[in-house]
């Protein structure tokens, strides 16, 4: 854990900087299905039924708008192969393996969030 004591803080442009940042970050990668359909594509290339069952919840509509977003922005591709019927398959580009660190870390602090808060369900139980 960072020691805020002995770190010094960021000056006003630095904040507003690392601000503009995060927002930009956030406005690519918003809602709360984005980051986990990248992650599914990386482990491995998939059709769109296989990735709406990696993903248990999310709806066809939104898996759709999803991969169009994801695909506009450079994290995935889509391969059209003209079978009987036509197959698709999307994949994981280069640019969305930048994200991996991004990924490692929320994972990271998820584990430790939710045993923070299985933790605190124990106390007050």
């Amino acid at each position: 854990m960072i020691d805020l004591i002995k770190t010094s803080l960021p000056n006003r442009d630095e904040c507003a900087s690392s601000l503009r940042n995060v927002l930009d970050a956030l406005y690519v990668l918003n809602g709360k299905w984005k980051l986990a359909l990248i992650l599914s594509l990386i482990q491995s290339s998939k059709r769109f039924g296989e990735i709406q069952r990696d993903l248990e919840g999310i709806s066809p509509k939104v898996l759709n708008n999803e991969l169009k977003d994801l695909e506009l922005n450079g994290f995935i591709k889509r391969h059209v192969y003209e079978t009987t019927p036509v197959s698709i398959i999307y994949e994981a580009t280069e640019y969305s393996r930048t994200l991996k660190g991004v990924i490692s870390e929320l994972s990271s602090w998820g584990e430790q969030h939710r045993n923070r808060i299985k933790e605190s369900m124990r106390k007050q139980a």
